[in-house]
């Protein structure tokens, strides 16, 4: 049970000298009175309320949504991703090639030295390792290499120039070789081992300054954000990497740079963090509140009740709201709440069973599951027999859209070209017809059957296994999707799982059992995840059934297209045309069929100010600019 917490009366006792008695001298003096304190301006507090209390505040650690909302607080950056593009925080610049601080270098490599080959896995240089020379950044400039003599590749080398005003909150400088001791912790954690094992060199140049060198033929399109988050190394020093994520000054109360350091943390009650006194923004005006409490309520209905009653000023997008959005458009209606919706990378997929795991060993028509999606056609139909729009309408109440792409509408790489595939059963319906989907009975209402489809056998109904989550939401969507695809003769068998059952490593997603299956992915990073349904993303035995291409799509084309975008820089027409052609790719083979874009929900009180709500950043990036009532007058 959640403790209530209770304001401490103050009581000043007022001392008025001693009682004269007869004895006393008359010319005694008197006991002065005290000098009470002046009087200080009430301490401003903003609440904040999160799903869950945050499983560390390490900040190498694994963290929960609502860990990563504190920890904006207590540090800043050191990069912010805003709207789709990177903002330095504790950096003087980002580097570029433009402004000199990236270059692409010609460097020689030996024999038997690391390098990353033309498919982006690190290897050593070898006979027969297919790798791109010094000058190359496409396919048709690959070769082979013969194993004898040094080559010359390209390096990246890239300089980051940290601000020299940075301090920790303790009143020690913020200097390069705690940025170099974050990146050894990590190295020796295994903690974001891709890029760490894709380094050949970190070092610091000088004191606010450092170089990171990659390892050749690592060409990495955010090269820019290559810098590692800083820790105290004066103060964490003293112990094992592998002791810092169980410790308190580590876990509890880390030390940090940004705008709030931690007061206090009753455990399953709230953590309050309070000013930090060495913040770089200080003599600005910011931060603009005293103290941020962060308050742990996992129930949304119990979070809408406190922040009406006015003990949580801000709800995190932590908070599963998602259920919630009319009632939110009313509240925010009658001006009893702020309303912040937006859209990011995470997607709700409709994904099609294509290659089901029982086909890796060839397809056995009298033995594995009907092969009812080898025609594109049949795909294609299902997309347009699907009324997305209603579910936008009906169960979003329109604060999102209809997807053409994985990628979101306002990303850099968006294809604006595509077009979303329209609500149309006639449309659908002649699709069908051609896949060889056919009415048998002039009865709309039951499923169409296989008279000559591609693989599958005659008379086969078009009764279809619909697998999802059995949440309220999901329950609603697959209501109105269960009804528009039966407009087309397209018959649903839905079964509801627990989100453990149905997202087990050995369950029916992971495993490819399914021939319908609703779904969300997401990811962390602003760059477009291409890699969904890459070929090397297909769950199978071999991987031990991890990966996230579920659908067991595989296109070759598709698969050098997102390894020239993921080996390209950001902004570099390369870039930009894999990405595109990604798109153009997934929305014809249609190995799954984007729902909608998920939604990301926060509320506020109405006297809240300087709060957003960003596609892409952390939701309290700018916590130091937060304020409440008079506090919004600063």
């Amino acid at each position: 049970m959640i403790k209530k917490l209770f304001p401490f009366a103050i009581i000043l006792i007022l001392i008025t000298g001693c009682v004269r008695t007869q004895s006393e001298t008359p010319t005694a003096s008197p006991t002065p009175l005290p000098v009470l304190p002046t009087p200080t301006a009430p301490t401003s507090q903003l609440t904040v309320c999160l799903a869950q209390e945050p499983n560390s505040l390490y900040p190498f650690g694994e963290l929960n949504a609502s860990a990563r909302s504190v920890l904006a607080a207590i540090y800043n950056g050191p990069i912010n991703t805003i709207d789709y593009e990177y903002q330095p925080v504790i950096l003087t610049q980002l580097p570029s090639l433009e402004n000199g601080d990236a270059e692409i270098s010609r460097t020689i490599v030996q024999p038997q030295s690391q390098v990353v080959d033309a498919d982006g896995n690190l290897v050593n240089l070898e006979t027969g390792v297919r790798v791109k020379p010094a000058g190359c950044r496409n396919d048709d400039c690959i070769i082979t290499y013969d194993g004898t003599d040094a080559i010359e590749m390209d390096q990246m080398i890239v300089t980051f120039r940290m601000r020299p005003d940075l301090t920790w909150s303790d009143g020690t400088p913020v200097v390069a070789d705690d940025s170099i001791y974050a990146f050894e912790i990590q190295a020796d954690t295994n903690v974001n081992s891709y890029l760490i094992n894709r380094t050949q060199i970190y070092e610091a140049a000088d004191t606010h300054v450092l170089q990171w060198f990659g390892v050749p033929g690592f060409i990495d399109p955010t090269y820019f954000a290559n810098f590692w988050h800083p820790a105290p190394k004066h103060l964490w020093s003293e112990f094992s990497a592998e002791e810092l994520a169980s410790i308190d000054i580590a876990s509890r109360t880390p030390t940090g740079w940004g705008p709030y350091m931690v007061k206090e943390w009753f455990p399953n009650d709230h953590i309050t963090l309070m000013k930090n006194p060495y913040y770089f923004r200080t003599q600005d005006g910011f931060p603009k509140t005293d103290e941020i409490n962060f308050r742990f309520i996992s129930d949304p209905d119990e979070a809408l009740s406190e922040l009406i009653a006015g003990r949580c000023d801000i709800l995190d997008p932590s908070i599963n709201l998602d259920n919630h959005v009319g009632l939110l458009k009313e509240m925010q209606t009658a001006e009893q709440a702020q309303v912040f919706v937006t859209t990011g990378m995470s997607v709700e997929w409709l994904g099609i069973g294509i290659t089901p795991a029982s086909y890796d060993n060839g397809y056995n028509q009298q033995q594995d599951r009907q092969n009812y999606f080898a025609d594109v056609y049949t795909r294609q139909a299902i997309a347009y027999c699907l009324n997305r729009q209603a579910v936008v309408d009906n169960v979003l109440f329109g604060f999102t859209s209809v997807p053409t792409s994985y990628v979101p509408p306002s990303h850099p790489v968006f294809d604006s070209n595509l077009d979303v595939i329209p609500y149309d059963p006639e449309v659908g319906i002649s699709l069908l017809e051609q896949a060889g989907w056919q009415d048998h009975d002039d009865d709309a209402t039951t499923p169409r059957r296989a008279i000559n489809v591609r693989n599958v056998a005659y008379n086969t109904p078009l009764q279809l296994n619909y697998y999802t989550v059995s949440t309220a939401q999901r329950r609603q969507v697959t209501a109105l999707l269960e009804e528009s695809l039966a407009e087309c003769g397209i018959g649903l068998n839905v079964q509801y799982f627990s989100q453990n059952e149905l997202y087990a490593p050995t369950g029916l997603l992971f495993s490819r059992q399914f021939d319908l299956a609703e779904y969300a992915l997401g990811v962390e990073s602003v760059e477009p995840a291409c890699h969904w349904f890459m070929t090397s993303e297909i769950p199978n035995a071999e991987n031990d059934f991890i990966g996230t291409n579920i659908t067991g799509f595989s296109n070759a084309e598709y698969d050098v297209a997102c390894r020239t975008a993921q080996s390209s820089l950001r902004g570099e027409q390369d870039y930009l045309n894999a990405y595109r052609q990604t798109q153009i790719i997934l929305s014809e083979e249609l190995p799954a069929i984007p729902l909608y874009y998920r939604l990301r929900i926060a509320a506020a009180r109405p006297d809240v100010c300087g709060f957003t709500l960003d596609a892409t950043a952390n939701p309290l990036w700018n916590i130091e600019d937060i304020g409440i009532g008079e506090t919004c007058q600063n």
